[in-house]
């Protein structure tokens, strides 16, 4: 069983509906694999929760 975890910042539910539904078919495809067989995690971080190049999102 594919097992996928997504790291990312918020989004709304229909961009991570698609997100999912995307990602299995690549499994799918990829690995032959039934899409029952695919579990997405997707963990969403707040910009203040994480930095790039140095500084926070959230000060960007």
């Amino acid at each position: 069983m594919p097992i996928v975890t997504i790291q990312q910042g918020p989004r709304e539910v229909e961009q991570k509906r698609e997100l999912v539904e995307r990602v299995t078919a690549a499994f799918v495809e990829a690995l032959a694999c039934p899409p029952e067989s695919v579990l997405v995690w997707i963990q969403e971080y707040p910009a203040e929760n994480w930095g790039k190049a140095g500084k926070l999102t959230a000060d960007q």
